[in-house]
């Protein structure tokens, strides 16, 4: 006679059972995990999401492939998103540009966070920094100021890496505190910014540290200041903005994945799990902390508060610029 199975190892059983099957309903007929990318090849984000996706694969089984839709800084992609089936087939990888900046600077971003993305798994925090082209000869950002008010009159071109951005708004607030008539000059992307700073022809920029990160290492451009309350650990030199006295900046952005609405539970905390997993190895973390970020796993929730919290502080920021929605 059969001896029975103990309900709980059967119930047991079925949970990991269905758990697989939840981590992607589309994944157990394509076996591939599309990873969005709202900005070009070459950049930091792009860098971040490939060296994440390697690791992926292999710990969620499938082909992981990295998708770049550049454009409006990622608003693109995050349409895409939006539009892509609800199962874990299709994830974006973003920081805070896209979910927390663009619908408050856009009146039709063409997608709305709160309803049409489900936050997935964050992954980590950086900094903003302020970086001159090789042919300026400024090594502070106090002889930055002096140099563009000796021969510029006091204006000056700052890039960006995308129109009403973070680093835009940088722009304006670091011009009205040095008394400086600087204009940001927007990008598709920080690669095509980047290109344009090593060719000398914009004479300094404002981007994340990731897109920054290895040109400075390099000599071939110099970052003069970051943002947050303390110095980057792959940046002890650089003050922080707060140190020289410019507050405003402290709130740290984030990079997550998000999914479409709708997909479920079980596929949204299987994928955490593997990100978690994926974290863990000493190789990634030191590969993404080269990049310029500090390495935290957040899960779906905190991804979440802290979404709704940079948000809050950004709106505040740019109300006080005095911008409007376009």
């Amino acid at each position: 006679m059969r001896t029975p199975t103990p309900r709980r190892a059967v119930l047991g059983a079925l949970a990991a059972a269905t758990l697989a099957l939840a981590a992607g309903p589309a994944l157990a007929q394509s076996k591939t995990l599309k990873i969005l990318v709202g900005f070009p090849a070459g950049g930091g984000t792009d860098a971040i999401a490939r060296v994440l996706a390697e690791k992926l694969k292999d710990e969620l089984s499938v082909t992981v492939i990295v998708e770049n839709k550049p454009g409006a800084g990622g608003q693109l992609a995050a349409q895409a998103l939006k539009a892509a089936p609800a199962d874990g087939s299709t994830l974006f990888i973003t920081h805070d540009h896209t979910v927390s900046v663009l619908p408050l600077v856009s009146k039709t971003p063409g997608f709305d966070p709160a309803k049409d993305f489900t936050p997935v798994a964050g992954f980590a925090s950086f900094v903003n920094g302020f970086a001159v082209s090789p042919g300026t000869p400024a090594k502070s950002l106090a002889e930055y100021v002096a140099w563009v008010k000796a021969n510029g009159q006091g204006k000056g071109v700052v890039g960006v890496p995308a129109p009403a951005s973070t680093p835009e708004f940088m722009v304006k607030l670091l011009g009205g505190q040095y008394q400086l008539d600087l204009v940001p000059a927007p990008y598709r992307g920080s690669a095509p910014m980047m290109a344009d700073m090593l060719g000398n022809q914009i004479a300094a920029g404002i981007g994340s540290v990731p897109d920054f990160i290895e040109n400075h290492k390099a000599g071939r451009i110099r970052l003069l200041a970051v943002g947050g309350t303390t110095r980057q650990a792959v940046l002890p030199d650089v003050p922080t903005l707060a140190e020289l006295g410019m507050g405003g900046f402290e709130a740290l952005p984030y990079y997550g994945f998000f999914a479409p609405a709708g997909t479920p539970k079980a596929v949204v905390d299987a994928f955490g799990a593997a990100l978690a997993k994926v974290l863990q190895q000493a190789e990634v973390r030191t590969r993404l902390t080269a990049l310029g970020l500090s390495v935290e796993f957040m899960d779906a929730g905190a991804l979440a508060a802290r979404e709704r919290a940079y948000t809050k502080s950004w709106a505040e920021i740019i109300r006080k610029t005095g911008f409007q929605p376009l």
